[in-house]
């Protein structure tokens, strides 16, 4: 066993923390920005920070779900939500769509790890645990974007998104398979996709479209 299999269920947990915080505060920003009511923004806000780890749990056949099993995460998360609506209006932040991308990028490559440590950790193959990644990261922002009734930027805005995702779950992948310690596996996956999503935002880094 390595190093990698042995990073510890409170480094996992911290990291589960940290992406469901990030995809939390992009549903809530993007909430804020279609001009939802509270009760809106916090449904945007849950369904953005759970929905990628409970379709993961799903395919796991995981049980109980992950925020079943850390009920904090769940005031946590409606914690997050009452305090950024607040400062939000407090401080008359302006709710642009570059504004959202940031935390939305921390979010998938966090996500992405998680998700892909938890198919490693059950015995499952490479490229499933690295899929298992990619959903984790992803869906909870297409559950987003659907419910704020847009086309999820997964597959409309052409710049890599879930192709960040699974690039880094191949890094945690390699990773899991040597001799590095946990603390690089995680560190690479969340470098890389995250490091990725920044670069195509910045560069303006396209994917073909669908051309008629």
């Amino acid at each position: 066993m390595n190093g990698v299999q042995h990073w510890g269920e409170g480094v996992r947990l911290l990291v589960e923390i940290a992406a469901t915080a990030a995809f939390a505060l992009s549903g809530v920003m993007d909430a804020a920005r279609k001009r939802l009511d509270a009760v809106g923004v916090c449904v945007v806000g849950f369904l953005a920070a759970f929905g990628g780890g409970t379709l993961r749990d799903l395919l796991l056949d995981q049980r109980p779900f992950f925020w079943v099993r850390h009920v904090d995460m769940l005031w946590g998360v409606l914690g997050l939500c009452v305090l950024a609506m607040l400062l939000l209006r407090h401080r008359h932040f302006e709710l642009t769509e570059k504004a959202i991308q940031w935390p939305d990028a921390l979010g998938l490559g966090l996500f992405a790890a998680a998700g892909t440590h938890e198919a490693l950790a059950a015995g499952l193959p490479g490229i499933v645990a690295v899929l298992m990644g990619v959903i984790t990261g992803v869906f909870g922002g297409v559950l987003r974007d659907v419910v704020c009734n847009e086309i999820p930027t997964a597959f409309s805005d052409h710049r890599p998104y879930a192709v960040c995702a699974f690039a880094g779950g191949w890094v945690y992948v390699a990773l899991w398979h040597s001799a590095a310690p946990g603390w690089a596996a995680l560190l690479g996956c969340v470098l890389i996709t995250a490091g990725l999503r920044a670069l195509a935002l910045w560069r303006n880094w396209r994917l073909p479209a669908w051309q008629a």
